[in-house]
This record gives structure tokens, C-alpha cells and sequence, in this order.
């Protein structure tokens, strides 16, 4: 592992800790696209496995008394179907040409970018999130298998509820919590978790429990607002250049 290499993992992965801890989320959102864009979606996929699992794993635990709110009854289904997808999203990460992933993903950072921009008010109603749990589950399982990110439809589903902030960290770290952990043994059968970048994997969570501190300290100080369209802007240019392959 040269220096380079650690440095880039470092300002990656602790650009998408300062997301996660300031909004419970943000991680392989960040991180990956910017990973992927320079060692390829495989190993960015394999090396922000181990972070994904240990910062969800803690929120899952700061946040656990969120979980009795009665509108998170749309989860257990959702996620029994995320750790379906996961499976089947594998087997495309292993067998579909790593340009057309990249360029999805470029195209759904965009895609979710003017979601975001268009209709920032659009909420799901609790019925509504009962009839499609399992579908949106489902989806959300195989984008995060292909991808390593299922934000553009778990997170983009689950912010349309208008959940509190805690209600709403908890439902998206169990979502990320089983992603991933189902994911873990997927990658090691499809013989992606090679043992130097599950290395680099161990070296990220130094930067993810430095900087998840700072993003719940920002959170304090800069409007949601603000950070929000910085984050936008990050992502809506990491879109570009993973959809144009520069």
C-alpha cells in the first residue's frame, strides 16, 4: 500500500465520515464515487465495506431508541428484501462490464441530484411506504450489490417519509447495516474482498471515527440547508466524470 494510495482513501473516506456524522448518512455516497472513479468500483466496493459496517453498527446502537416509533413498520420487510437484492447485485458487480457500472452510477448520482432539485418537497405517506417496502427493498438491494451505494433509493425512499432526525438515522443505518453485512460474505464468495484491500479497508475506519466526530460537531454549526447543497454540488460533479469516464 504506498502512501498515495492512503492518502486517497483518507480524503475520501473521511469526507464521507463529515457527511455521516452530520447527517447519519452520506458515506459510500461520497466516498465511493470518488474511490471508484480512481482504482475502480470493485476495489472502491471492497475497501468501504468495513467502514460501512462499523459506522452503522454505532449509530445503529446511539440512535436504537428510534426504534419504536410505529411508522418504521414499513422496515423489516424492506429489509429482508435489501438482503435478497444484495445477492443478485453481487453477481452484477462481478460479471458486468466495470464502464457500464460506473456509468449507471454516474447516471443515478445525476438522477438523484435532480430529484432533489426538482421535487424537494415530495413525502411518502406511511400507507404508501407499507405497499412499497418490499419493491423498494428489493431495488435498493441490488444497486448497493452492483454499486456499494443505495441511496438514490433506499435513503431517497426513506427521507420522503419526513422522519425526525433520530427515527430517520436509525431506519438508514439499518438499512446500511444489513447491506452491508449481507454483502460481506457475497464479495468474499465472488472473490472481490482481496486480502490488500480489506487491508485498506482496516486503514479507512481510522479516518471514519476521526472525522464522524467533526460531521456531528458541523452539524451544530452549519444550517442543514448549507450542507445540503454543498453535498449536492460534490456529488453532482463525481456523477459527470463517472457517466463521461474522465
Amino acid at each position: 500500500m504506498d502512501l498515495i494510495t492512503l492518502a486517497i482513501i483518507f480524503a475520501a473516506v473521511g469526507a464521507g465520515a463529515i457527511a455521516k456524522g452530520a447527517t447519519g448518512m452520506g458515506m459510500p455516497l461520497i466516498a465511493i464515487p470518488f474511490l471508484a472513479a480512481t482504482f475502480g468500483l470493485q476495489h472502491a466496493v471492497a475497501v468501504m465495506l468495513l467502514p460501512i459496517l462499523t459506522s452503522n453498527a454505532s449509530q445503529l446502537y446511539r440512535f436504537r431508541h428510534a426504534r419504536a416509533d410505529a411508522r418504521l413498520g414499513f422496515l423489516p420487510p424492506m429489509l429482508a428484501l435489501c438482503a435478497v437484492g444484495v445477492v443478485g447485485g453481487t453477481w452484477f458487480l462481478t460479471a458486468t462490464p466495470e464502464r457500464g457500472l460506473a456509468a449507471t452510477l454516474g447516471i443515478l448520482l445525476l438522477s438523484y441530484l435532480a430529484l432533489r432539485l426538482l421535487n424537494p418537497h415530495f413525502a411518502v405517506s406511511g400507507e404508501a411506504a407499507r405497499r412499497w417496502s418490499m419493491p423498494v427493498g428489493l431495488g435498493t438491494g441490488l444497486l448497493h450489490g452492483a454499486t456499494g451505494i443505495s441511496a438514490p433509493i433506499g435513503v431517497t425512499f426513506i427521507h420522503a417519509m419526513r422522519f425526525g432526525r433520530d427515527a430517520h438515522i436509525y431506519a438508514v443505518s439499518a438499512m446500511f447495516m444489513v447491506l452491508a453485512t449481507v454483502q460481506a460474505p457475497s464479495l468474499w464468495i465472488a472473490g472481490i474482498l482481496r486480502p490488500e484491500w480489506l487491508l485498506q479497508g482496516l486503514f479507512a475506519l481510522i479516518p471514519t471515527f476521526l472525522f464522524m466526530p467533526v460531521g456531528q460537531w458541523l452539524s451544530g454549526k452549519l444550517s442543514p440547508a448549507a450542507f445540503d447543497r454543498m453535498t449536492l454540488i460534490f456529488l453532482g460533479v463525481i456523477g459527470l466524470k463517472l457517466l463521461l469516464g474522465i
